[in-house]
């Protein structure tokens, strides 16, 4: 049960973010700037921005080190 008890805690990031903050956070890992992303995913860069300021607020995040730390755990 102790094993059952730390998952949710370890797991709690991924549901904590919408799908297109995901989808961004992927892109940005992979390298992409805000602009390349929000090409991609048919947004305006200001958007993208927001998305990842709201994925540093939800997760306590402060580097795009960090992030990408993140989508790889994640696995994005």
């Amino acid at each position: 049960m102790s094993l059952t008890a730390t998952m949710p805690s370890v797991e709690s990031p991924a549901p904590a973010l919408a799908p297109r903050e995901r989808e961004t956070l992927r892109h940005i890992a992979e390298g992409r700037t805000y602009l390349q992303t929000a090409r991609h995913m048919g947004l305006s860069k200001h958007t993208v921005d927001a998305y990842l300021r709201r994925i540093r607020a939800k997760l306590n995040i402060t580097s795009t080190a960090e992030l990408t730390r993140l989508a790889i755990s994640l696995g994005l």
